[in-house]
């Protein structure tokens, strides 16, 4: 299994376009941008005016000094008048910083809603070799892992980013009316910090993307082993599944420190260089009061600014190592959204309405890798009503050319058509409405036995449902668990016994009433009581429809109209079960082998 293999990170990826993923992202903030525009106005606004409130408190410590050694004493009036202010400041500042974080939560929610709609959109219009090469744990992250990154960063740092620019630039302002000498040594210090910033910055930059690219290798190991938890403990691969993520936790957690450990030295090293300033501020600051060049309440004024301009710089510095994974998230979602496509379908498509079921292949060629074909011009034509049959070794091609019918991928050359048309001229659902499948591997998902069975015909009322399960052989089985048609199939559907589960999956096709039926191997998973019950059912179902049969177990096709013998991709046999086996040839082969292995 794939997931017993280390995903080793090897050196660290190259440089990221980050920049070009952020601009994507701001395409979807755009289309908010007047409530944006006003919800950055609103901080900008409370921020100023949290910003007044040092200076006015410095004003009523300098009416207290100057209340002390006059005849008038404080001047209590004056006082009150300087809290009046800076009650109603310090009300309407939280009011507005409220408004602002709740209209913005609504904004980030509705942007992430988009893109998750788009997000399971595309899974849908993906071709199936993109999952054939990309674990479902790395795409399950960028879904939900990358998406809450985004959604962090939209609903906090672009408010905080604005705040803590519009806070730096509005304690500037105030200081520089203080005290320009003072102001200036505070600025001293800014250059060092953003060098510090910077140079963190780029050593982090790449942990950040690493960090991104091995949780969803984690998730897909995961994954994998979640879903496949019978076999791991059937062959004894506990040891190696717990290695594999071992190792996948082992580079989570070097790339996760090495970020977290750099990013996370910003915040110190900003605060220590703006301490330097503030230790100076203290020095000058009082040898300029003994002067008389500055008031006390100026200097306690000029200390709060000095102590409040470091947070802004250490909340910027926080926002800088969230956009580091903000941008590495949006990278890999707007990768994903890009990913190249299913073939778009045809602007007209053709009509699936009094489809008889007449399927011809003319020369198909496909490969999985267009460089190595596995199926080479295949040729057969199939009539209406006729029960096919499609025969070989294990890789000879049966399910590729039931995939190619289903259009899960398109021929490399020649064509496919239904009805005189080419399948690539049907919409893709229209196409696939006519045909029913069972399958080898079951598909339950979790829900009651009833929505399992609907979703082959969802508008089917609970009496067609319950005629499809009696055809299929299941009402019996089903009526005899606890809850019969209720009873809720668990998550890993294994609650009930593989051959119950192929039964239901043949009642869902049953109740679809496709034209064409495809058989893979549809009884391979059910007793021989079982077996014979289901063909018979199977044998009123495929009355009047065009059937393919992919069997390995030759004795249940004696009946078919027509036999395909297929070996490396291509037709070398074809008739009836007695005129192959007239013929001693491939067919006869495989007949007697399966004979002499019982």
């Amino acid at each position: 299994m794939g997931g017993f293999r280390r995903g080793h990170i090897g050196k660290a990826e190259k440089p990221k376009d980050f920049g070009t993923a952020m601009k994507k992202l701001a395409v979807y903030i755009s289309a908010h941008k007047w409530v944006i525009f006003l919800v950055l106005l609103m901080a900008m606004a409370s921020t100023v005016l949290s910003v007044l409130i040092p200076r006015l408190l410095g004003a009523v410590t300098d009416e207290i000094f100057a209340g002390f050694g006059t005849n008038a004493g404080i001047n209590f009036q004056a006082i009150g008048a300087i809290m009046i202010q800076l009650i109603l400041i310090a009300g309407l500042s939280v009011g507005l910083s409220f408004l602002q974080n709740f209209i913005m939560a609504g904004v980030g929610m509705r942007i992430m809603h988009r893109l998750r709609n788009e997000l399971s959109e595309k899974v849908h219009r993906l071709p199936l070799h993109y999952f054939d090469k990309n674990p479902p744990g790395d795409v399950l992250s960028r879904i939900s892992n990358d998406t809450d990154t985004l959604s962090n960063t939209l609903n906090q740092g672009m408010t905080q980013f604005v705040t803590s620019i519009t806070a730096v630039i509005g304690i500037v302002v105030m200081m520089l009316i203080i005290s320009p000498l003072l102001t200036l040594i505070t600025l001293l210090t800014l250059p060092l910090t953003l060098l510090a910033i910077t140079f963190i910055i780029k050593r982090s930059q790449k942990y950040f993307a690493e960090q991104a690219a091995v949780l969803g290798k984690l998730n897909g190991h995961i994954e994998e082993m979640l879903s496949n938890h019978t076999v791991v403990k059937s062959f004894n691969g506990e040891k190696s599944s717990i290695k594999a993520f071992d190792d996948h936790n082992s580079d989570l957690y070097t790339a996760n420190w090495k970020a977290s450990f750099l990013s996370g030295l910003m915040i110190p090293i900003t605060i220590f260089i703006t301490n330097l300033g503030y230790v100076a501020i203290v020095i000058i600051g009082g040898a300029m009061a003994l002067a008389g060049n500055m008031t006390v309440g100026g200097i306690q004024a000029f200390i709060q600014y000095n102590r409040q301009f470091g947070q802004p710089l250490n909340q910027l510095a926080s926002v800088a190592s969230t956009l580091q994974q903000t941008a590495a998230a949006a990278e890999r979602v707007f990768a994903f959204l890009e990913e190249e496509e299913e073939v778009p379908e045809h602007r007209s498509p053709s009509s699936t309405e009094n489809i008889s079921g007449r399927v011809v292949f003319d020369e198909v060629t496909f490969g999985y890798n267009s460089e190595i074909p596995v199926i080479h011009n295949f040729n057969a034509a199939i009539e209406p009503g006729q029960k096919i049959a499609i025969v070989g070794q294990t890789g000879a091609g049966k399910t590729t050319i039931v995939k190619l019918l289903m259009r899960f991928y398109d021929v490399d050359k020649g064509g496919i058509s239904v009805d005189g048309s080419d399948i690539r001229l049907y919409s893709r659902n229209g196409l696939r409405s006519l045909i029913g499948m069972v399958l080898q591997d079951t598909w339950l998902f979790n829900g009651t036995i009833t929505d399992n069975i609907r979703y082959g015909n969802l508008t089917a009322s609970d009496e067609e449902l319950r005629k499809a399960a009696k055809a299929a052989q299941a009402d019996y089985f089903i009526r005899a668990l606890p809850e019969g048609y209720d009873m809720i199939i668990n998550e890993e559907a294994d609650n009930i016994s593989a051959g119950q589960k192929q039964l239901l999956t043949i009642a869902r096709s049953i109740l679809s009433d496709p034209q064409i039926l495809i058989l893979d191997e549809a009884t391979s998973n059910v007793d021989t009581r079982t077996e014979v019950l289901i063909q018979k059912a199977m044998d009123n179902l495929m009355e009047g429809r065009t059937c393919f049969i992919i069997a390995h177990r030759l004795s249940t096709i004696r009946n078919a109209d027509l036999i395909l013998v297929m070996e490396n991709g291509d037709i070398v046999e074809q008739g009836s079960h007695d005129e192959l086996l007239a013929k001693g040839g491939v067919y006869t082969r495989l007949y007697n082998s399966q004979f002499d292995v019982a």
